[in-house]
Formats: C-alpha cells, sequence, structure tokens
C-alpha cells in the first residue's frame, strides 16, 4: 500500500513537473515570434508564397501518415473521410491563397473628398504579428492547417494548440510542421487543459478558437485581459428543413451524408430535420434505405467512423437515455454496435425538455420534428439561437429566397449540406453563439490583417485655409460649400 502511494506521488509530481515544462516552452516560443515578427514586420508576397508551398508539399508527401494518425486517434477514422474532409479541402485552401497572394497584397486605393484636396488615401493590409489558434478532435488536421494557411497568407508567425483527445495527430503534426517551419514562424504546442488556458492567456495578436460553445467562453474571457481580438467557431444546432415538395430519396440522401461523415462529429452537421408532418414516415423509411445503402453493416466496416473516446460515448448513449426515458422513440438504423462505432439513430416525438434538444448533439443521433406550415419552421429556428449552418431541401425559388430572408445563421446551403465549407471563395463563421468572426479565402487573409488606412499630402497643404483664427472669409465659403 505504502508503494502504491508512494508511486502514485512520483507518477504526479513527473505530470507537474512536465505541465510546467510545457508552461515554460509555452512563453519562449511566444516570445521567439513575437521578436522574429519586430525583426521582419512585413513579409513578401514571394516569402509569403514560398511558406505555404512548403506547407502544401508537406500534406501532399506526409498524407499517408496522417491518415493513418487520425485512424488511431478515433480507433476508426475513414480514410476516404480524412480525404475528403481533411485533407483535400486543406490542400485546396492553400492553393487558392497562394494563387491570390499578391493580389491581397496590393493596398486599396480610397476617393478623398473635394475638401481635402489634393491629398490621396489608400489602405494597406499589413500582419498583424502573432496568432493563436486552438484546434479542435473532431478534424485536427483541416482545423488547423485552414487557418494557418489564412495566417501565413496574411504574413503572421502561428503558435497552434492541437487537441489533447487526438494525442498521435497532435504530435505527428507537431513534428511534421517542425521539418519545414522554423519555432519563431510555425510552432505546435501539446498538453491537458491547463496548457490551453495557458495558452488562450498568452497576449496574442489574434486569436482563433474551434470548439465547444462552454470553452469559447472562457476563451474569450481570458483573450479579453489582453483585448486580443477572437474568432470563435463554435457550431450548435444546425436546422435542415425539408420542403412540402421536395422528393423524400434527394434530402434524405444529402441530409444523410452530412450527418454521417466523421459519425455526425462536425460543427455543421445537421442536428435535427423539420419535416412537413404528413411526411416524418416516409422520411423515416427513406433516411433508413439510404443510410443502410451507404453502410450495409457496421462491425469491421472500414467506412465508418467510430466516436472519438469513451467519454463522448457515454454522453451520447447518456442523451439516448434521457429522450427515451422522457417519451422519444428511438428507431435505430442497425442492430449491432462495435466497440465506438456507435449506431446511426432516428429520434421522433422530442420535446424540449431532452438533452438532445437542448445540447449540440456531435454524434450519429438525428431527432426529427414535424412541422404544418414553413412559417412554423421558420419560427421554431428563429426561437432558438442562432445556428452555425443550415440546410433546406425544396427547388421552390420563391421558397428558398424566404429562407434566406427569413432565418438568420452563420451560413446556409440550399439542396445540400456540409459543402459550403469547403468553397473556398466565400467566408466561414458563425453568429451569435454559434460563433464571430470569420476566416477561409480571402476574408481569412483579411481577419489575420490589419487594414490601416493612409492619408497622404506632399508639400501642397490647402488645409490651412481652414486652420484658426476662425472668422475669415475662406472659411465661410468652406461651410457654404460643404456643410449642407
Amino acid at each position: 500500500m505504502v508503494a502504491n502511494v508512494a508511486a502514485f506521488d512520483t507518477s504526479l509530481e513527473q505530470s507537474l513537473q512536465h505541465s510546467q515544462q510545457q508552461l515554460g516552452q509555452l512563453q519562449q516560443s511566444f516570445n521567439l515570434q513575437r521578436q522574429a515578427f519586430r525583426a521582419n514586420p512585413m513579409p513578401s508576397a514571394e516569402q509569403r508564397i514560398q511558406w505555404l508551398k512548403a506547407l502544401h508539399q508537406l500534406l501532399v508527401a506526409e498524407q499517408g501518415a496522417l491518415i493513418d494518425a487520425i485512424n488511431r486517434d478515433f480507433s476508426n477514422r475513414s480514410a476516404d473521410e480524412t480525404l475528403l474532409a481533411e485533407l483535400m479541402p486543406s490542400l485546396h485552401g492553400i492553393h487558392y491563397a497562394s494563387k491570390r497572394i499578391k493580389k491581397w497584397m496590393k493596398p486599396s486605393r480610397r476617393s478623398v473628398g473635394l475638401q481635402f484636396m489634393p491629398a490621396q488615401a489608400k489602405v494597406i493590409y499589413q500582419p498583424l504579428g502573432v496568432v493563436g489558434v486552438i484546434v479542435p478532435w473532431n478534424y485536427p488536421l483541416f482545423l488547423a492547417m485552414g487557418p494557418l494557411t489564412g495566417a501565413l497568407a496574411a504574413g503572421n508567425r502561428v503558435m497552434i494548440k492541437m487537441s489533447e483527445s487526438t494525442p498521435a495527430t497532435s504530435q505527428l503534426v507537431k513534428d511534421l510542421l517542425a521539418r519545414v517551419f522554423p519555432e519563431d514562424l510555425v510552432s505546435v504546442v501539446l498538453g491537458e487543459a491547463e496548457v490551453g488556458m495557458a495558452f488562450s492567456k498568452l497576449p496574442f495578436d489574434h486569436l482563433l478558437f474551434t470548439g465547444a460553445t462552454s470553452i469559447g467562453k472562457h476563451v474569450m474571457r481570458a483573450a479579453a485581459d489582453n483585448l486580443t481580438p477572437v474568432t470563435l467557431e463554435l457550431g450548435g444546432k444546425s436546422p435542415a428543413i425539408v420542403s412540402a415538395d421536395v422528393p423524400l430519396s434527394d434530402a434524405a440522401e444529402r441530409i444523410a451524408f452530412g450527418k454521417t461523415l466523421n459519425a455526425g462529429q462536425t460543427c455543421v452537421a445537421p442536428d435535427y430535420v423539420l419535416v412537413p408532418r404528413d411526411r416524418v414516415d416516409g422520411f423515416v423509411e427513406a433516411y433508413r434505405q439510404v443510410v443502410q445503402s451507404f453502410y450495409p453493416t457496421l462491425a469491421d466496416n472500414p467506412d465508418y467512423t467510430a466516436i472519438i473516446n469513451e467519454r463522448q460515448l457515454q454522453r451520447l448513449n447518456g442523451y439516448l437515455q434521457d429522450a427515451e426515458s422522457k417519451g422519444a422513440r428511438i428507431i435505430p438504423l442497425f442492430p449491432e454496435t462495435q466497440g465506438r462505432r456507435m449506431p446511426q439513430a432516428l429520434l421522433l416525438n422530442v420535446t424540449d425538455e431532452m438533452k438532445v434538444m437542448q445540447d449540440e448533439i456531435f454524434g450519429p443521433l438525428l431527432p426529427i420534428i414535424p412541422y404544418d406550415r414553413l412559417e412554423d419552421a421558420f419560427a421554431f429556428i428563429n426561437e432558438r439561437d442562432r445556428p452555425l449552418a443550415l440546410y433546406y431541401f425544396g427547388y421552390d425559388k420563391n421558397e428558398q429566397q424566404r429562407v434566406l430572408h427569413e432565418t438568420h445563421s452563420g451560413g446556409v446551403c440550399l439542396n445540400d449540406t456540409l459543402l459550403h465549407v469547403a468553397q473556398d471563395d466565400m467566408p466561414f463563421g458563425g453568429v451569435g453563439p454559434s460563433g464571430m468572426g470569420h476566416y477561409h479565402g480571402h476574408e481569412g487573409f483579411l481577419t489575420f490583417s490589419k487594414a490601416k488606412g493612409v492619408f497622404i499630402k506632399q508639400r501642397l497643404n490647402a488645409a490651412k485655409l481652414i486652420y484658426p483664427p476662425y472668422g475669415k472669409a475662406l472659411q465661410k465659403l468652406v461651410y457654404k460649400l460643404f456643410v449642407r
């Protein structure tokens, strides 16, 4: 017994020492990057393009190792899903930015009022400095590479805090990036929750966090002490609306893709579906057929991604138990379960008292809610927190416009799910409780840049005509011409 206590004390002491070492390295990396930025505050377009080229080559060369690491972290992550949802959008985002950096960096000419002539005005886009990025576990590669791409394109130094829930991927990303970038340009931080909190307290010039709304609030509070601007990508309960006349097979197939990808562990996955009351049974059957055609079985199926860890699996099972105890009807789409491969399930007769309708599900559970009129579906959505994404299925263009004008969300897909996130030429971000700020493409460059207004005069200074003392005839003429 004494030996066990001594061993526990030794293990605890080693753990504390390791945490202290990580915290010390954290501050050291930040100081290195700040000094490096001061030495080179405006990297050239050529330098930025070279950074992105090196990143692109690294991801292409190491895609096999990255797929394997993510698979080990999930216990089973579909290799195709990693290719489709992590590697492909990361590579396309890098390519898109690389081709446009020179254009984005050009000063923007602005007009000058006649009363201020002769003069010029322009906006220059200056790097912010040191950018912090906090990465979640659900897409550990894409949600690290996307912000990294935008921050490097804008000329910044970047520190990345990887998730402790994906240890294999996090360590690999750290090792790989260290091969092509010096620590004073890009550094990767590992560690548990206390390291993450210390990371968010550093005086970054911008901090981007992707994750749960509850944690996002803590990150924002920590950043506020340094007046660090934040971009928060949070999620929430993203609804899908099935119209009264869309073919159910169309809607079911596209919703099922969005809900089954990564086993629903996606911030923009459809969280619940609003279906016309008289079409609920038809939708259930159409959805069942689609999912079972995607995945004929769960057992040993490499295409079906597992839940990330036991804690998340227990949370999802708790949602099911809570819903069933409060009157929900559970329709499992597979008879078997295997390890952390959780079966897809539909939930009927759900109410607001159930946890599954209070929290973001982030898993393979899909509540179906009947509605009578489209206005009722809008009201249901608008009475709740604004979601990160909203999906509408229907080919009537008037109804499509109503959806766009009468609801609020971070982004919208009409007759599809998820794929708006992969469009490099559109901003991505939430609104209200689903987040603030946006990035991807040009918007990412702007998020990680300071748009600095510059007003330019040379020798001639007509403004002296309005200098004191006041009351002169020319001043009165200026007021007559321009104060109207």
